[in-house]
């Protein structure tokens, strides 16, 4: 395909008749219905993309092909704006020119659609490459909006609203050749257009106007008054989706800047309880979502305290489910229908970590899409957690008249008021604990209720109860109760609707994390139940049924291990892992329970580990070949099978111990693990160095071979330029390299610099990373100076400081007390190393509540003692008084073995800790 430009002036570049008739034939063929190859037509179309002007015809077919649909003409532009990412670098600056010139008069044309096509491509234009070359673009945009022209006002305003939405940053930036930023041209006239006519165009100027409310430029924080008093006016727009926009910013502004509503707040409050009740479902959400930002801003409760008696009932009344909800459809559905694709929730394994996890608890989500029932619900659950028992004169009127409604009719008041029990269940939680049993010994015979939907929030809310109720276990009334809620649950998961099964799933395994060992006694019923539950349930819920096994092994630990408990278990679990292909997805879970079985079973898993073991090294094996070659492999490459695969190796590791030797000798698992360490996948050298740290562990003899790259590779994860978007790699990564450190001892030697120079860097510059991160940094480099102390202690006077600070953030445990090894093997070596930051030194050893190890106890009073006869002069004295009083209380329990032998040396410092003097 050629074109009749000469020399490729863009003003006498013209398609050739044949080539246009092909592009548009092809496209005509791609949007009619009855075409039977849609993929050959679009290989086709995708081989023209190697002619130089295919998006020069392209963009002609948009912007001059009168005669062809509009249909034909979109796809085409559709198309260019598909083509512009991958072809826009190599472009020749003459077609780019050709297709910016065709785009700008699309913005008024007279076809809506193509005005908004042209947008679309517009926009796309600026991602790539702003607006910098392409100032005809500016030019255009404020003439389009200046014309009264209403196309070309809108044509401009959705372009604008697409750029707005995608690179806001774009239109807030310094421009060579221009005299002010562009937001600055455009805000104002986005401000006069929020008085147009025409719904359209205050719609497109109100929300492009929104997008700046986070990055809040100068010129719209100078014209806020003027922004606000646009919104007050745009407040009662007769067109839903403005009034939505509305919504929308105060919602954003009251997270952002609170500041500035302030002094309209009460107006604003009287607002959002009108349009929580908006008869648009989209403006009520939107404006329920104010509650929840309001109770995370930074503003007095007392200012929407007097609206509270209002707001609940508005708030009950909107978490009753709408007769057009999907879920009054979907909890009709028959238990024994099998799933369909689209029925399959997408699942994310979370990678292996290490550490302190900085993650929250999530609330299992009990309602599949966010609409105004569970925006509400949310927004009572904050409101309770901000006014604590105060809404429940309001509310639990509300709620007790709602439960004793009776008949179908009422049947979702009903389930509103369940509901919203489980919502305050944390915040009232003192008002509520008098009538605990009573609200509880209410619920359970809810879990038998005719309508499917009620029995399911009465699983949740009783969950959300969990804590308290097994609390009560210690007396018989609370036993009996705890057994119903027990019994009950375990009923339900029986239960032949989906949505029922799922949400007692759920519940259980909430239980399970809260009753723990409680549940031992009752393992066999409760295995019953999970087994049976695993043979009824469709591919769906059976995730969950993995779910909950897991967390059940989790909760039990080894009082799993017995035969008669193993015997209910595992055959069916075996039959099900013998079943899945290598390849098939729902292997995914099964890993994930194997998992958490195996660490429960500890040894007692040895009888099934051989075949486990085999199978994740299959698994691992498979995918690294199909992601060269797949063909060979038999299998698409898809990296969550080597994580889960890496994830249950650990699992069988911290399980095993050092029962997995005789595994791993037998295996390739030492080459296949290096390779995964190296992977480009995150997630995949996320779950290899927590493998490898768990290996360290228990059979270190099966590394040595490749140690030096081991080591290397995982040192190279703390030196990276993207640390802070690796956090969970680097991590695990640090913490592998001290597992390392305390079993090869001086084989780290040659390596030994290297990574302290790594980790110092982080401790001294923590801004920005997981306290895990700060914590493992702090304790690998405790060990590392605890087996080559010659190595770091010449270093130490450069990182004690920022070291120390972090060691007195750890909690005590074993890898604490490593890291004191180090820390005292270091000052035996290098004494006056730690001179300057003594009294960091002083606050990290006070972070102990208790030093169970007595030898190290008896180091550390040591690393005192020497200290205390090494400074003369009251040097001692004046290091202690710039103690805090808790740390100096703290400091006590070591004075008894530090004693009082007077002053002393440097020299004698070096003396006492090689045994001369004492």
């Amino acid at each position: 395909m050629t074109s009749s430009a000469d020399g490729g002036g863009v003003a006498t570049w013209q398609p050739q008749a044949e080539g246009l008739r092909e592009i548009c034939g092809l496209l005509e063929q791609q949007m009619s219905p009855t075409s039977d190859d849609k993929s050959l037509i679009w290989q086709k179309l995708q081989h023209y993309t190697q002619f130089p002007d295919f998006n020069n015809y392209l963009a002609f077919i948009f912007a001059r092909a009168e005669g062809k649909s509009v249909e034909v003409r979109q796809a085409a532009g559709l198309l260019l704006k598909n083509n512009l990412r991958s072809a826009f670098e190599t472009m020749p600056p003459a077609n780019q020119h050709y297709i910016k010139s065709e785009l700008l008069p699309c913005m008024g044309a007279s076809d809506r659609q193509i005005r908004s096509t042209a947008g679309t491509i517009i926009s796309a234009f600026v991602q790539i490459g702003g607006v910098v070359g392409w100032p005809e673009l500016l030019h255009a945009l404020v003439k389009c909006l200046d014309s009264n022209d209403p196309n070309h006002m809108e044509g401009a305003m959705d372009a604008l609203s697409k750029i707005c939405e995608d690179v806001p940053q774009v239109l807030d930036a310094d421009i060579s050749g221009l005299s002010e930023r562009p937001i600055n041209v455009f805000l104002p006239r986005f401000l006069q257009l929020f008085q147009s006519p025409h719904t359209t165009l205050r719609k497109l100027s109100l929300g492009a106007v929104n997008q700046f409310i986070m990055l809040m430029p100068t010129v719209l924080y100078v014209s806020m008054d003027k922004y606000l008093q646009g919104l007050f006016v745009l407040a009662n727009d007769t067109a839903p989706e403005v009034r939505k926009l509305v919504c929308s910013a105060f919602v954003q502004l009251i997270e952002i800047r609170s500041a500035v509503l302030e002094p309209h707040l009460r107006n604003i409050i009287e607002y959002m309880l009108i349009v929580n009740k908006d008869p648009d479902d989209e403006v009520s959400l939107e404006a329920c979502e104010f509650w929840s930002a309001y109770c995370e801003a930074d503003l007095p409760p007392e200012n929407l305290r007097e609206f509270l008696p209002r707001l609940i009932p508005v708030l009950l009344s909107n978490m009753a489910y709408a007769d057009d909800d999907e879920s009054l459809v979907d909890a009709e559905v028959d238990g024994s229908l099998p799933d369909r694709d689209q029925d399959l929730k997408p699942r994310f394994h979370s990678s292996r970590f290490h550490g302190s996890e900085d993650a929250e608890d999530e609330d299992d989500d009990i309602v599949n899409v966010w609409n105004l029932r569970k925006c509400s619900a949310a927004a009572l659950d904050f409101l309770s957690n901000v006014f604590g028992d105060e809404i429940l004169p309001t509310l639990m009127p509300i709620i007790q008249a709602n439960l004793s409604a009776t008949g179908d009719a009422t049947w979702k008041d009903r389930e509103a008021a369940v509901l919203a029990l489980g919502a305050i269940a944390e915040g009232c939680i003192s008002g509520l604990y008098p009538h605990l049993s009573e609200i509880i010994t209410f619920l359970i015979p809810l879990l038998d209720d005719n309508f499917p939907l009620i029995r399911s929030i009465s699983c949740w809310t009783l969950s959300r109860f969990s804590k308290y109720i097994v609390q009560g276990i210690a007396h018989q009334q609370g036993r009996e109760q705890f057994d119903k809620v027990l019994m009950g649950l375990l009923r339900r998961i029986l239960d032949d609707n989906k949505r029922v099964q799922e949400a007692a799933c759920s519940a259980f395994a909430t239980l399970e994390e809260e009753a723990a060992e409680e549940l031992a006694p009752r393992l066999d019923v409760i295995l019953q139940h999970l087994m049976c539950a695993f043979g009824k349930y469709q591919r769906r819920n059976i995730r969950i049924v993995y779910d909950a096994i897991g967390t059940l092994a989790d909760a039990v630990g080894g009082e799993l291990n017995q035969p008669t408990h193993l015997e209910i278990l595992m055959p069916p679990l075996i039959a099900k892992w013998q079943q899945l292909s290598n390849s098939d997805k729902d292997l995914f879970p099964l890993l994930e329970c194997f998992t958490s079985i195996a660490q429960a079973l500890g040894a007692g898993f040895s009888q099934f580990a051989q075949p486990v073991f085999q199978r994740c090294i299959s698994v691992i094996q498979t995918q690294q070949l199909a992601k060269v070659d797949p063909v060979s492999a038999g299998a698409q490459y898809d990296k969550e099978f080597i994580v889960c695969s890496l994830d249950l190796l650990s699992g069988l590791a911290e399980g095993l111990g050092a029962g997995i030797e005789s595994l791993v000798s037998q295996s390739n698992l030492r080459d296949l693990l290096l390779q995964c360490c190296i992977d480009d996948s995150h997630d995949v050298r996320q779950s290899a160095f927590a493998l490898l740290g768990d290996l360290a562990r228990v059979c270190p003899v099966h590394l040595h071979s490749r140690l030096p790259e081991f080591l290397d590779v995982a040192a190279k994860q703390l030196n990276t330029p993207k640390l802070k978007e690796t956090l969970s790699v680097a991590n695990n990564a640090c913490w592998a390299i001290g597992e390392l450190a305390i079993k090869v001892h001086k084989e780290m030697s040659s390596i030994v610099l290297t990574v302290i120079s790594y980790l110092v860097p982080i401790l001294q510059r923590p801004e920005g990373l997981n306290k895990s991160l700060i914590e493992n940094c702090a304790i690998t480099l405790g060990r590392i100076a605890w087996v080559c102390p010659e190595l770091v202690s010449p270093h130490m006077e450069h990182f004690m400081q920022s070291w120390c600070l972090a060691l007195s953030m750890i909690r005590d445990d074993i890898e604490k007390e490593d890291a004191f090894r180090g820390l005292c093997a270091m000052v035996r070596a290098n004494p006056s190393g730690a001179l300057n930051s003594l009294v960091f030194m002083c606050k990290a050893i006070a972070s102990w509540n208790e030093i169970r190890s007595e030898d190290l106890h008896n180091e550390v009073c040591q690393v005192l003692r020497g200290y205390k006869q090494m400074l003369k002069n009251g040097a001692w004295e004046q290091c202690m008084s710039a103690l805090e009083p808790p740390v100096k209380d703290k400091l006590l329990k070591y004075q008894h073995f530090i004693g009082n032998k007077g002053e002393g040396t440097a020299r004698e410092f070096d003396l006492l800790y090689r045994g001369v003097l004492f």
